[in-house]
């Protein structure tokens, strides 16, 4: 109950905040020891002011037992239906607790952010955390953000993600995911698993498709992501 209570002060919290909030992926505070990880995401939203459709290709190194540093590239769609370059990102996270030890496991994450073809930037940091009730798992994504330079403006911005997932298989878990932000709340159905092999390789997949309830006529995001550890 007091993790229901919790999340609503959030959600009241963060409605008043993020003006450009994307769609993307609702971290796990884990790290696995010494991992290196490729990564490939994919979203596209589609609401009254047209799609919206940006990658993200990763490479990740783990520099302790429990923090890993990603670079990304990141990649978008403009008016001309033409896809390139959109921004670099630097993104670092922290496995705080050890996986059980406590009610929750916690984590950390550090982003910096630069655009491509202008000197515009955004830093975030966040809090992560995952608590399990039997085979059930709620994930909460906590981030703060500021974002300055040549053609935005110098504000801050919050972000509230959570899933809550029915760990059935590693290989199938189903849930239902929720994205808060300024001007945006979306929830929908989420897919993710876990294929293992020799020592710690494995393969991630995730699928979900957000419903935004923001009154517009039309605003769904489709999210896909492929991550292979090694």
């Amino acid at each position: 109950m007091r993790i229901v209570l919790f999340l609503f002060v959030l959600l009241a919290t963060f409605s008043v905040s993020a003006d450009n909030f994307t769609v993307d992926r609702v971290y796990q505070p884990y790290v696995l020891p010494f991992e290196r990880e490729f990564e490939w995401r994919l979203t596209s939203r589609q609401n009254d002011n047209g799609n919206v459709l940006m990658q993200r290709f990763s490479f990740g190194y783990a520099l302790s037992e429990f923090v890993i540093l990603e670079t990304y590239l990141v990649g978008a769609r403009d008016e001309n239906q033409d896809f390139g370059l959109e921004s670099y990102e630097l993104e670092l996270r922290w496995m705080v607790t050890e996986r059980g030890k406590y009610w929750a496991d916690w984590g950390t994450l550090f982003e910096l952010e630069k655009q491509h073809n202008t000197d515009d930037w955004a830093a975030k940091a966040g809090i992560l955390t995952e608590k399990e009730f039997g085979q059930f798992s709620l994930t909460t994504n906590v981030s703060l953000v500021y974002e300055w330079g040549e053609t935005v403006t110098n504000e801050w911005e919050g972000e509230f993600k959570a899933k809550y997932r029915y760990r059935w298989i590693p290989e199938v878990q189903p849930g239902i995911e929720l994205y808060v932000a300024e001007d945006y709340v979306g929830v929908g159905p989420a897919f993710m698993g876990i294929k293992r092999f020799e020592k710690q390789k494995q393969l991630k997949w995730e699928f979900g498709f957000i419903a935004g309830l923001n009154g517009d006529s039309k605003d769904h995001t489709l999210r896909m992501s492929l991550e292979f550890e090694f």
